[in-house]
């Protein structure tokens, strides 16, 4: 049975990954990042509803000396 010849395999392996370092890189540096981002004013809006506007009568408890 022939033996299996591995005194390459370091040098394809160290190619592999010297190959898959640069193509990330070049990847990498296609990217448009921004240099200087601004955070975005958050405004609270005040949500209207309809009783806020409107006039309701209040009414005194039954108890009150006070009636009209």
């Amino acid at each position: 049975m022939p033996q299996l010849d591995t005194s390459t395999w370091l040098t394809m392996i160290m190619s592999m990954v010297m190959a898959l370092f640069i193509v990330l890189q070049l990847k990498i540096s296609k990217h448009n990042f921004y240099h200087n981002p601004k955070p975005t004013p958050t405004e609270m809006h005040k949500q209207h509803t309809p009783w806020e506007t409107k006039w309701t009568k209040i009414y005194l408890p039954l108890s009150s000396s006070l009636h009209f």
